[in-house]
């Protein structure tokens, strides 16, 4: 994963997901995404977000292992 900064914005996830807003702001508002809010703004340490990125794979591949059995 090439991201060069310490904390990532919403809009930084967005496009690198390639998803909308909205789907990044209710994990992040979920508490799934760990975050922090400086008033209106979220930012996202890249470590946390790298791990979270891991983990979500690692779970889709149990689900598909799960799945296939």
């Amino acid at each position: 994963m090439d991201l060069p900064k310490e904390w990532l914005t919403v809009a930084d996830i967005c496009e690198y997901m390639g998803v909308s807003t909205f789907v990044v702001t209710s994990q992040l508002r979920s508490g799934t995404l760990p975050a922090v809010k400086f008033g209106r703004e979220w930012r996202v340490a890249r470590r946390d977000f790298e791990d979270w990125i891991n983990e979500q794979r690692a779970q889709a591949r149990v689900r598909q292992v799960e799945g296939s059995g």
